[in-house]
Parts: C-alpha cells; structure tokens; sequence
C-alpha cells in the first residue's frame, strides 16, 4: 500500500507500507499514530485514497465495498455544467486489503522532519 503524506510545509511525500494490517478498518478522517507508518512522534490525519483500480473512497459512502452512486460534485465526479448529476463507482470510507493508495494529512509533527526520517531509512 502506497502512503501519501501531505506535509505542513506544502510537500508531499510517499511511503511504501509492506505491512498494511494496522491500519485496515479506519475510515476517513481518523487520526493514526505515525509508528505505524514508520514516522515516530507524528500523528496523521486519514484524507482518502483509492482501490487498486483507481476508483476514489468518498466520505459519505458507509463500508469498504464499492458502489454505483449519483454524485454531483467532490471526489470521483468533474461536473460538465451546474446541477448535472452522475452515476459513477467509487469506493466507501472504510480502509480495506483493496485499497492501493492512502491519503494522510499531518496533524502533529514529530521531532525529526519526515525528509531526515525517510532518509535514514534509505540508507539502511
């Protein structure tokens, strides 16, 4: 699973995750403790993600299945003109084993900045 890391400084940094079952059965917006992606003293926000075929989760869709919904506006729909609506597939809130890529935000920053931390283990 694909970690992408949303920084206070505007950056965004990615992180391949081996071992994914700590997090399956967040949803969005849940906060996690950065050990569990290798980053210690941090705390992340979840913000979405997409399934290994690239449908998009949504917020508002319950579980972790995918569903056909009508969706006007937001993640997985670029409106034509105002008021159109479409019916299109995505994903629910629920972080499940077809997730490929995870959307986090950082909510607490730790000692060490995320670029010294990813470069550590780079070296190892």
């Amino acid at each position: 699973m694909q970690i992408n890391i949303g920084a206070k400084n505007g950056k965004a940094y990615q992180i391949e995750l081996e071992n994914p079952n700590t997090i399956l059965g967040k949803e969005i917006g849940d906060e996690i403790e950065g050990e569990t992606v290798d980053l210690p003293g941090y705390t992340l926000k979840i913000t979405g993600g997409s399934d290994k075929q690239g449908f998009p989760m949504r917020e508002n869709i319950e579980g972790s299945e995918r569903r056909k919904v009508l969706l006007q506006d937001g993640p997985g729909i670029r409106p034509d003109r105002k008021g159109v609506k479409h019916r299109k597939s995505v994903r629910g809130k629920t972080v499940s084993e077809e997730i490929q890529q995870l959307n986090v935000q950082v909510i607490e920053q730790g000692d060490q900045e995320i670029e010294e931390i990813l470069e550590d283990e780079e070296e190892e």
